[in-house]
C-alpha cells in the first residue's frame, strides 16, 4: 500500500534571510563548545573516568564536546536495562509509538539549522551538506513512522470456512545500533527510529568521530517523551565494548552501517551462538562502496562532467555512494576528463563554517593519512591530472584529485578510499564499460550517462548497483524516493528508507482461531 510521505524541502542559502538564520545557528552551537556529554542509560545520565574529545576537523584545535566513555560493565548495564524495558515497550501499541517520531521530527524540523551547525562543527559539511543530512533525518522519522502506521493495521489474508486468520509484525528485541561518521544525524537517526518505532529498544554506540551530534539527538527523543530504557546511549571505543555488545546472549539484532572489515568482523561474531541465546542474530549491514558513473559515447558531455564532480567530491568524497571510479568510452574519454579536470580545479576547499567553501576537510587524522597514501600509490597506477596535495594546514584538507589512465583492475580502482578521489579508465566499447563497472567486489552505486535507450537497459539488467541511477549523479538518494543499500560487500542491501526496510526489525505472528 502508497504511503503518503512527502520529504523535507532543502534551504536555499542563496537567501538572505536563510544565511543570516543559519550564522545565527553557528554562532549559538559556538557558544556551546567544549561541554561534557554523559552516558545515558534508563535515563540515568552517567559520567565516567574515560573521556573522549572530539574535534573539529575544519580546526583541529577546537574541541566540539567531551564525552563520557563506556566499558564492559556500563554496556553490561545497557543490555539488562533495554532487555528489562523491551518488556514493556514491545506492548505500546504501533501508532501510539509512531506519535513518538511525529513528534521527534517536528522538533528536529524547528531546530534544523542548530542541528545543521552540528554537523558543519563536527562532521566537517558545508552548509548545504548539512542541511541535506538533517532533512534526511526528519524524512527518515515522518517515513517510517507511515510506514509503522500501515504495518501495524490489521493484515488480511485469504478467508476459509470456519477459521480466523491474522497475521501480525512483532518486534524482535534488544538492539545494537552502530552509526557511522559520515552521515551521523541521518543515518544514526534513521536506525535509531527505524528500532524503536517497530517496538524494539536499542543501545545506540555512536560513531567515535562524531558522538556530540547524537547525544543532542538523545535530547530530541527526551523532549519527544521516549520512556527512559528504550534508546540508550553508550558511547565507547570498538575494542572496549564493540565486540561486547554483539556478542552478548540477549543481543537479538545488530543495525550497522560502516566499513567492509568492521561489518564482516560483526557478521561473523553475531553468527556464532552463545550459552543462553534463544535466537539466530539478525544483521542488517550497509558497508561501503567502489562506485562507478559510465559514460557512454552518445551522452550529454556536460551533464556527465557535472555528475562526476558532484559525485566525487561532495562532502569530499566520504559518502559510501560517492563516484570515485569514472568510465568512459574511447571515443568521449579526452573531452569528459578535461570537462572534470577544468571543474576540479575551480572547487574551493577550507573551513566550512565559511559557507563560500564548497567542500571542507577529511574527518580525522587517520583518514587524511590513509587518503594521502591512496595519492601516492595513484602516482604510479596512473596520472595526477588535478589535486593529489594537502589544503590548508588548521584542518585536515586534502584537494580533489584526479587520476587519468588508470587500469580497471588497479588498486585505487578497486579499494574504497572514502575521500575527494577519481580515477578515470577508458572503456573500449559499452560492453567493456559495464564489465569494468561489475569488476569490483561491491555493489552499491552507480550512474549510466546516456542518450542510447538500448544500452540503459542493458545496464538496468546487467550493472550490479543495490541504486542505479541514469542520466543523473550517484550520491543523493531521498528517503522513500530512492530506497538505499547495495549488493555484494556493500552490506545485505537492506533499503534504508525503502518500504521493506522496518520488516526487518520484526517477525511475522500468524495467529489462526476456530471459529
Amino acid at each position: 500500500m502508497q504511503v503518503e510521505f512527502k520529504n523535507e524541502p532543502f534551504v536555499n542559502f542563496n537567501l538572505p534571510e536563510n544565511k543570516q538564520a543559519f550564522q545565527a545557528a553557528l554562532d549559538k552551537v559556538e557558544s556551546e563548545l567544549g561541554r561534557e556529554y554523559d552516558l545515558i542509560i534508563g535515563g540515568e545520565r552517567i559520567k565516567t573516568e574515560k573521556k573522549s574529545r572530539s574535534m573539529n576537523p575544519s580546526q583541529k584545535d577546537e574541541c566540539i564536546g567531551v564525552v563520557s566513555q563506556a566499558d564492559q560493565a556500563l554496556a553490561e548495564k545497557a543490555i539488562q536495562v533495554a532487555a528489562e524495558t523491551f518488556e514493556t515497550w514491545k506492548c505500546v501499541a504501533p501508532t501510539a509509538r509512531t506519535r513518538y517520531l511525529y513528534k521527534a521530527a517536528a522538533i528536529l524540523r524547528r531546530r534544523k539549522h542548530e542541528f545543521s551547525a552540528w554537523l558543519v562543527k563536527e562532521s566537517g559539511k558545508s552548509w548545504p551538506e548539512a542541511d541535506a543530512d538533517t532533512a534526511e533525518a526528519i524524512d527518515f522519522m515522518e517515513y517510517y513512522a507511515r510506514q509503522m502506521d500501515q504495518l501495524g493495521q490489521r493484515h488480511s489474508l485469504p478467508r476459509i470456512p470456519g477459521e480466523d486468520n491474522e497475521l501480525y509484525y512483532i518486534p524482535l528485541g534488544v538492539g545494537i545500533v552502530i552509526p557511522p561518521w559520515n552521515f551521523p544525524l541521518a543515518i544514526m537517526v534513521g536506525m535509531t527510529t527505524a528500532a524503536l518505532v517497530t517496538g524494539n529498544t536499542v543501545v545506540m554506540k555512536p560513531a567515535s568521530t562524531t558522538p556530540v551530534i547524537a547525544a543532542k539527538f538523545m535530547e530530541i527523543l527526551d523532549e519527544a517523551g521516549v520512556p527512559a530504557g528504550v534508546v540508550n546511549f553508550v558511547p565507547g571505543s570498538g575494542s572496549e565494548i564493540g565486540d561486547y555488545l554483539v556478542e552478548h546472549k540477549l543481543t537479538r539484532f545488530i543495525s550497522f552501517t560502516g566499513s567492509r572489515d568492521v561489518g564482516l568482523r560483526i557478521n561473523e561474531l553475531a553468527a556464532k551462538h552463545r550459552p543462553g541465546q534463544k535466537w539466530m542474530k539478525r544483521l542488517v549491514a550497509e558497508m561501503g562502496g567502489k562506485d562507478s558513473i559510465v559514460v557512454d559515447s552518445d551522452s550529454d558531455l556536460e551533464l556527465a562532467a557535472q555528475a562526476i564532480t558532484a559525485s566525487a567530491f561532495g562532502f569530499s568524497g566520504q559518502k559510501c555512494s560517492a563516484c570515485s571510479r569514472a568510465i568512459i568510452h574511447a571515443d568521449v574519454y579526452d573531452e569528459v576528463l578535461a570537462r572534470v579536470v577544468e571543474r576540479t580545479k575551480e572547487l574551493t576547499v577550507g573551513n566550512v563554517s565559511n559557507p563560500e567553501f564548497y567542500t571542507g576537510p577529511v574527518v580525522d587524522e587517520k583518514a587524511y593519512n590513509k587518503i594521502l597514501e591512496y595519492i601516492e600509490i595513484g602516482k604510479q597506477e596512473g596520472k595526477l591530472l588535478a589535486g593529489g596535495v594537502k589544503g590548508p594546514e588548521e584542518g585536515y584538507f586534502i584537494m580533489p584529485t584526479v587520476f587519468a589512465d588508470v587500469a580497471p583492475d588497479a588498486r585505487i580502482m578497486q579499494e574504497e578510499i572514502f575521500g575527494p578521489f577519481v580515477a578515470f579508465c577508458k572503456a573500449n566499447d559499452f560492453d567493456h564499460a559495464l564489465e569494468i563497472a561489475n569488476n569490483t567486489e561491491y555493489g552499491l552505486t552507480g550512474a549510466v550517462i546516456s542518450r542510447n535507450r538500448a544500452h540503459l537497459e542493458r545496464a538496468r539488467e546487467e550493472f550490479h548497483a543495490g541504486n542505479l541511477y541514469f542520466n543523473r549523479k550517484c550520491t543523493g538518494a531521498l528517503v522513500g524516493v530512492h530506497p538505499f543499500g547495495g549488493f555484494n560487500m556493500s552490506g545485505t542491501d537492506s533499503k534504508a528508507g525503502g518500504p521493506d526496510y522496518l520488516l526487518l526489525f520484526t517477525q511475522a505472528k500468524l495467529v489462526s482461531e476456530l471459529l
